[in-house]
């Protein structure tokens, strides 16, 4: 097996081994109730969806436009803020490598060609945000928001899209497992089972209001043929939860900065579960109490079960300067401690 990154282009697309990922399925609880998607929401959601073109200028022939190639799949969020995937605005520049486009042009549902100008973009994770100029920004009749709290397995979602740069089409599906891990970002991200090709990087992964739960990240590909184009129904997205912090500490022009707690993990094991126990500690978490060898119970109530959990809970739900719950087990004795978090 291996997994792709869901735009077309030949110089973004990472290409790696991911027997290791071990994506698991999770069963549909028996008493969750299937919400009615709605004729409004698909509307909704195809008008906010926009293809991301390819650069196809000669520039040894200004003269002549180029053609339309639709690489990638983005989403728009309001006052002409459009969101897509980081590798599907990538460019290669062969004297200098690859780039992130200081300006793109969008095709709107209704064949409306816009550029859009770089508004920020993270390093961390696969999100780049633009905006249309002020001009063209009525063109973008529709926008959508950011689903409020976290996602669980079972759930029904869709995405609009760009697969082999065309549509826009739409697929249909439930999340799988929400906690999974590729080695093309640095935090978790959310598996699905619904159809994706090269082309769906960056669009929308919707919830059934049409609100967004994730952005379009990769592929895992199952044919044994290698190809330039590729299809899958085991698909991966940024959580939208993360995403939505980029977005605002991009707008807002702010850096964003992620908690600390100051504490280094290893595997211990306890009976016979394994738990996360405390290798190294440093401050906040030394001040406020916490000890070499304590095993990692829970934060804030959140029980711990690995490193990479800890990880995406001080990324995702906290801030730098929060005080924090931190529960310890210290050879038989269970505490609790408060940590004011760091930052960085």
């Amino acid at each position: 097996m291996r997994f792709h990154n869901l735009s077309p282009s030949p110089y973004s697309r990472l290409l790696a081994f991911a027997a290791w990922v071990g994506v698991t399925m999770l069963a549909l609880p028996l008493n969750a109730e299937p919400t009615p998607l709605s004729q409004e929401t698909f509307l909704r959601a195809k008008h906010v969806t926009v293809g991301i073109l390819e650069d196809t200028q000669d520039q040894r022939t200004p003269e002549k436009p180029g053609k339309v190639v639709v690489r990638g799949t983005g989403f728009h969020l309001r006052d002409g803020y459009v969101i897509t995937a980081r590798h599907a605005a990538e460019k290669h520049i062969p004297s200098t490598g690859t780039i992130i486009q200081k300006q793109i042009r969008l095709l709107t549902h209704d064949l409306h060609e816009l550029s859009a100008d770089l508004v920020g973009e993270s390093a961390f994770m696969d999100v780049v945000i633009y905006r249309v100029a002020e001009p063209h920004r009525s063109k973008l009749q529709e926008g959508t928001s950011f689903a409020a709290g976290d996602v669980f397995s079972g759930m029904e979602v869709f995405t609009v899209g760009y697969p082999l740069g065309w549509g826009p089409t739409m697929a249909f599906g439930r999340l799988g497992n929400t906690n999974t891990f590729l080695q093309t970002v640095e935090t978790r991200l959310i598996q699905a089972d619904l159809s994706a090709c090269s082309g769906n990087s960056g669009g929308g992964l919707f919830n059934a209001q049409g609100e967004i739960v994730g952005i379009m990240h990769a592929i895992i590909q199952t044919e044994k043929e290698e190809t330039q184009a590729h299809c899958s129904r085991m698909t991966f997205a940024i959580p939208g939860i993360l995403a939505e912090r980029i977005v605002n500490a991009a707008l807002a022009g702010k850096p964003l900065m992620f908690s600390k707690l100051g504490v280094l993990m290893t595997s211990v094991r306890e009976g016979t579960k394994l738990r996360m126990a405390v290798k190294e500690v440093v401050d906040p978490a030394k001040a406020a109490g916490i000890q070499k060898h304590d095993i990692l119970l829970a934060i804030e109530d959140t029980e711990i079960l690995d490193g990479a959990q800890l990880k995406n809970y001080l990324i995702e739900r906290t801030t730098p300067g929060q005080k924090v719950s931190v529960k310890v087990r210290r050879i038989d004795a269970d505490l609790t401690f408060h940590v004011v978090l760091g930052g960085g």
